[in-house]
Protein backbone atom coordinates (compact mmCIF):
# COMPACT_ATOMS: atom_id res chain seq x y z
CA UNK A 1 0.00 0.00 0.00
CA UNK A 2 2.60 2.76 0.73
CA UNK A 3 4.12 2.42 -2.62
CA UNK A 4 0.85 2.37 -4.26
CA UNK A 5 0.65 5.79 -2.03
CA UNK A 6 4.20 7.55 -3.01
CA UNK A 7 3.32 6.46 -6.63
CA UNK A 8 -0.39 8.87 -6.16
CA UNK A 9 0.96 11.22 -4.69
CA UNK A 10 3.53 11.97 -7.30
CA UNK A 11 0.12 12.49 -9.71
CA UNK A 12 -2.22 14.08 -7.14
CA UNK A 13 0.07 15.30 -4.39
CA UNK A 14 -2.97 16.30 -1.99
CA UNK A 15 -3.65 13.32 0.33
CA UNK A 16 -7.23 13.11 1.78
CA UNK A 17 -7.68 9.90 3.95
CA UNK A 18 -11.00 7.93 4.52
CA UNK A 19 -11.53 7.58 7.87
CA UNK A 20 -8.83 4.84 9.25
CA UNK A 21 -7.33 5.10 5.71
CA UNK A 22 -5.45 7.74 7.60
CA UNK A 23 -3.55 4.63 9.01
CA UNK A 24 -2.14 3.63 5.62
CA UNK A 25 -0.54 6.97 5.12
CA UNK A 26 0.90 7.46 8.45
CA UNK A 27 2.59 4.09 8.43
CA UNK A 28 4.00 5.43 5.19
CA UNK A 29 5.23 8.78 7.04
CA UNK A 30 2.43 10.70 5.32
CA UNK A 31 0.32 12.75 7.35
CA UNK A 32 -2.83 13.55 5.72
CA UNK A 33 -3.79 16.86 4.75
CA UNK A 34 -7.50 16.01 6.00
CA UNK A 35 -9.56 13.18 7.41
CA UNK A 36 -12.54 12.90 6.52
CA UNK A 37 -15.17 10.22 8.12
CA UNK A 38 -17.37 8.78 11.28
CA UNK A 39 -14.23 8.09 12.99
CA UNK A 40 -15.13 4.75 13.68
CA UNK A 41 -12.27 3.41 12.10
CA UNK A 42 -9.91 6.21 13.13
CA UNK A 43 -8.14 5.02 16.54
CA UNK A 44 -7.60 7.91 19.65
CA UNK A 45 -4.12 7.08 18.78
CA UNK A 46 -4.04 7.85 15.29
CA UNK A 47 -6.32 10.72 15.92
CA UNK A 48 -3.44 12.41 18.36
CA UNK A 49 -1.17 12.13 15.96
CA UNK A 50 -2.68 14.25 13.18
CA UNK A 51 -3.02 17.83 13.76
CA UNK A 52 -7.25 18.68 14.80
CA UNK A 53 -7.88 20.90 12.39
CA UNK A 54 -7.17 18.43 9.70
CA UNK A 55 -9.74 16.04 11.60
CA UNK A 56 -13.17 16.35 9.66
CA UNK A 57 -15.98 14.47 11.58
CA UNK A 58 -18.82 13.79 9.77
CA UNK A 59 -21.18 12.05 12.36
CA UNK A 60 -24.09 10.92 9.92
CA UNK A 61 -24.63 7.10 9.02
CA UNK A 62 -26.36 7.35 6.14
CA UNK A 63 -23.29 7.26 3.82
CA UNK A 64 -20.07 5.57 3.58
CA UNK A 65 -16.66 7.43 4.31
CA UNK A 66 -16.33 7.17 1.05
CA UNK A 67 -19.07 9.21 0.01
CA UNK A 68 -18.47 11.37 3.11
CA UNK A 69 -15.17 12.27 1.29
CA UNK A 70 -16.31 12.52 -2.45
CA UNK A 71 -18.42 14.83 -1.71
CA UNK A 72 -16.33 17.27 0.19
CA UNK A 73 -13.66 17.42 -1.72
CA UNK A 74 -13.39 19.44 -4.02
CA UNK A 75 -10.34 18.94 -7.30
CA UNK A 76 -10.02 19.07 -10.45
CA UNK A 77 -9.62 14.91 -10.12
CA UNK A 78 -9.90 12.59 -7.69
CA UNK A 79 -7.77 9.32 -7.42
CA UNK A 80 -9.22 6.64 -4.73
CA UNK A 81 -7.12 4.07 -3.29
CA UNK A 82 -7.64 1.59 -1.25
CA UNK A 83 -11.25 1.05 -1.55
CA UNK A 84 -11.52 -1.96 -3.97
CA UNK A 85 -10.34 -5.98 -2.92
CA UNK A 86 -11.39 -6.43 0.64
CA UNK A 87 -15.08 -6.22 1.59
CA UNK A 88 -17.13 -6.51 -1.22
CA UNK A 89 -20.44 -4.46 -0.20
CA UNK A 90 -18.07 -1.60 0.49
CA UNK A 91 -16.52 -1.98 -2.93
CA UNK A 92 -20.40 -1.56 -4.62
CA UNK A 93 -20.82 1.21 -2.31
CA UNK A 94 -18.15 2.98 -3.86
CA UNK A 95 -19.49 2.47 -7.31
CA UNK A 96 -22.97 3.35 -6.07
CA UNK A 97 -21.55 6.85 -5.07
CA UNK A 98 -19.75 7.57 -8.14
CA UNK A 99 -22.93 7.11 -10.00
CA UNK A 100 -24.84 9.09 -7.84
CA UNK A 101 -22.27 12.35 -7.63
CA UNK A 102 -20.96 12.46 -11.23
CA UNK A 103 -19.71 16.18 -11.21
CA UNK A 104 -16.96 14.73 -9.11
CA UNK A 105 -14.16 12.75 -11.88
CA UNK A 106 -13.18 10.30 -9.75
CA UNK A 107 -10.95 7.34 -10.55
CA UNK A 108 -11.01 4.21 -8.28
CA UNK A 109 -7.86 2.68 -8.34
CA UNK A 110 -7.45 -1.39 -7.68
CA UNK A 111 -4.78 -4.03 -7.89
CA UNK A 112 -5.12 -4.95 -11.38
CA UNK A 113 -8.06 -2.56 -12.50
CA UNK A 114 -9.32 0.87 -12.24
CA UNK A 115 -12.96 1.95 -13.17
CA UNK A 116 -14.62 5.81 -13.03
CA UNK A 117 -17.73 6.84 -14.33
CA UNK A 118 -17.80 8.06 -18.13
CA UNK A 119 -19.20 11.75 -18.61
CA UNK A 120 -21.35 11.61 -21.50
CA UNK A 121 -18.50 11.88 -24.13
CA UNK A 122 -15.12 10.39 -23.54
CA UNK A 123 -12.03 9.78 -25.32
CA UNK A 124 -9.63 7.07 -24.41
CA UNK A 125 -5.97 6.57 -26.13
CA UNK A 126 -5.69 3.05 -25.60
CA UNK A 127 -3.56 0.19 -27.48
CA UNK A 128 -5.01 -2.49 -29.52
CA UNK A 129 -5.88 -5.10 -27.23
CA UNK A 130 -6.61 -3.36 -23.84
CA UNK A 131 -9.09 -4.72 -22.10
CA UNK A 132 -12.51 -2.16 -22.23
CA UNK A 133 -15.45 -3.12 -19.51
CA UNK A 134 -18.17 -1.40 -19.65
CA UNK A 135 -21.15 -1.54 -16.45
CA UNK A 136 -23.76 0.18 -16.12
CA UNK A 137 -24.99 1.91 -12.47
CA UNK A 138 -28.38 3.13 -14.74
CA UNK A 139 -30.21 2.26 -18.11
CA UNK A 140 -28.15 3.78 -21.00
CA UNK A 141 -27.28 3.44 -24.57
CA UNK A 142 -24.27 4.49 -26.47
CA UNK A 143 -22.21 4.69 -29.39
CA UNK A 144 -18.11 3.70 -29.70
CA UNK A 145 -15.47 3.80 -32.32
CA UNK A 146 -12.44 1.62 -31.69
CA UNK A 147 -13.82 -1.28 -30.15
CA UNK A 148 -13.93 -4.93 -31.35
CA UNK A 149 -17.64 -4.96 -30.30
CA UNK A 150 -19.51 -1.89 -31.24
CA UNK A 151 -21.86 -1.05 -28.49
CA UNK A 152 -23.89 1.34 -31.06
CA UNK A 153 -27.85 0.13 -30.42
CA UNK A 154 -27.46 -1.21 -27.64
CA UNK A 155 -29.48 -0.79 -24.03
CA UNK A 156 -27.12 -1.31 -21.11
CA UNK A 157 -29.10 -1.61 -17.42
CA UNK A 158 -27.84 -2.73 -14.39
CA UNK A 159 -30.11 -6.21 -14.37
CA UNK A 160 -29.64 -6.42 -18.24
CA UNK A 161 -26.59 -6.26 -20.55
CA UNK A 162 -23.36 -5.34 -19.38
CA UNK A 163 -20.15 -5.04 -21.07
CA UNK A 164 -17.67 -6.99 -19.77
CA UNK A 165 -14.51 -7.62 -21.55
CA UNK A 166 -14.53 -6.15 -24.99
CA UNK A 167 -11.44 -4.93 -26.52
CA UNK A 168 -9.64 -1.62 -27.60
CA UNK A 169 -8.54 -1.79 -31.27
CA UNK A 170 -6.69 1.31 -30.80
CA UNK A 171 -7.88 4.51 -29.29
CA UNK A 172 -11.50 4.35 -28.28
CA UNK A 173 -14.15 7.04 -28.15
CA UNK A 174 -17.51 6.50 -26.57
CA UNK A 175 -20.64 8.31 -25.83
CA UNK A 176 -23.47 8.03 -23.81
CA UNK A 177 -27.44 9.18 -23.92
CA UNK A 178 -27.00 9.24 -19.88
CA UNK A 179 -24.51 9.35 -17.20
CA UNK A 180 -24.47 6.13 -15.37
CA UNK A 181 -21.66 3.94 -17.05
CA UNK A 182 -18.71 2.71 -15.26
CA UNK A 183 -15.80 2.32 -17.51
CA UNK A 184 -13.21 -0.67 -16.22
CA UNK A 185 -9.63 -0.93 -17.49
CA UNK A 186 -6.44 -2.16 -16.62
CA UNK A 187 -4.45 -0.19 -13.78
CA UNK A 188 -1.65 0.05 -16.76
CA UNK A 189 -4.24 2.29 -18.16
CA UNK A 190 -4.20 5.26 -15.71
CA UNK A 191 -2.43 7.74 -17.88
CA UNK A 192 -5.10 7.18 -20.86
CA UNK A 193 -8.04 7.31 -18.01
CA UNK A 194 -6.28 10.57 -16.47
CA UNK A 195 -6.21 12.66 -19.58
CA UNK A 196 -9.59 11.18 -20.41
CA UNK A 197 -11.02 13.20 -17.46
CA UNK A 198 -8.88 16.11 -17.82
CA UNK A 199 -10.32 16.55 -20.86
CA UNK A 200 -13.85 14.81 -20.86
Amino acid sequence: MSGDIEEILEIAPNLVAADGGAKAALSAGIVPESVIGDFDSLSAELRHSIPSDRLLHVSEQDSTDFEKCLSRISAPLILALGFTGQRLDHELAVYNALSRYPERACIVLGSHDLAFLAPPKVALALAPGDRVSLFPMAETTGQSDGLRWPIDGLRFAPSGRVGTSNMATGPVQLSFDALGMLIILPRAALPAARAALSHG
